[in-house]
C-alpha cells in the first residue's frame, strides 16, 4: 500500500459546474479522508464562510479536528482582512485545504505558498 499524502487538485472548470453546496461537500469529504485539496481557483468569500461553518459543525472530539486553509492571492495583492471581507468578486488564484492535524502552512509569500503535510496516523 502506498503511504503518504493524497493531493486532490481540482480545476476551476470542474468547480464552475458545481453549486456552492456541492463544492463544500466535495472538499469536506476529501479532507475527512485525509486528503489535501488544491483548488485552481479559490472559493468565493461566501463559499469560504460556508465551508468554515460546515467544518465547525463536523468537528468531533477524537474524530474530525478541522481544516487548515490558505489562499494564494492574485496579482492584485493581499488587500487585508477588510478588503477580503467586503470585496465583490473573488480574485484568488489557488486555495489549499487539508486536515488541520496533517497540513501546516509554513509561509505565504506573494508568489508562493509553502506547506508541510504529514501522512494520516
Amino acid at each position: 500500500m502506498i503511504q503518504g499524502v493524497q493531493l486532490d487538485m481540482l480545476s476551476a472548470d470542474r468547480l464552475s459546474k458545481m453549486t456552492s453546496y456541492e463544492k463544500i461537500r466535495l472538499i469536506l469529504d476529501d479532507v475527512h479522508q485525509g486528503c489535501v485539496v488544491v483548488l485552481e481557483r479559490g472559493l468565493t468569500p461566501e463559499e469560504q464562510g460556508k465551508l468554515l461553518e460546515a467544518t465547525m459543525m463536523e468537528i468531533a472530539p477524537g474524530g474530525f479536528s478541522g481544516i487548515e486553509i490558505e489562499t494564494y492571492p492574485s496579482f492584485g495583492g493581499d488587500k487585508g482582512f477588510f478588503g477580503k471581507l467586503f470585496k465583490k468578486g473573488d480574485n484568488s488564484r489557488m486555495m489549499v485545504i487539508g486536515p488541520v492535524d496533517q497540513l501546516k502552512m509554513l509561509s505565504r509569500e506573494k508568489d508562493r505558498l509553502i506547506a508541510w503535510a504529514s501522512a494520516a496516523q
